[in-house]
């Protein structure tokens, strides 16, 4: 094996599998899945109802516009599933009780 391919060791969990960096996508799309469960776990707790709707209603547009700019395939798939993991947070808090304290 040569030094050059030795040296380009690639990471099996990567979102850049074009080869490109694509560092503000990468992290609207990791923001998003962070929000979006964040806002699954809050918003199912009743207690927590107001938490988990402010989450998803800054999650959800925040995925839509991470999913336009998104580069690669491994991007949309973390962007789909906050967009709806945002959605289901924030209709779990607003069953409970929404923005009511």
């Amino acid at each position: 094996m040569s030094q050059e391919a030795a040296g380009r060791k690639r990471s099996i969990l990567t979102l850049n599998t074009d080869g490109e960096r694509h560092p503000r996508e990468n992290a609207l799309a990791v923001a998003t899945i962070t929000i979006g469960l964040i806002a699954l776990v809050l918003g199912f707790i009743p207690a927590t109802h107001f938490l988990g709707t402010l989450a998803g209603v800054i999650g959800l547009p925040l995925g839509l516009f991470s999913q336009l700019v998104s580069a690669t395939t491994g991007e949309r798939w973390l962007n789909v599933i906050g967009i709806v993991s945002a959605f289901l947070g924030a209709a779990f808090g607003l069953s409970h009780g929404g923005f009511s304290m």
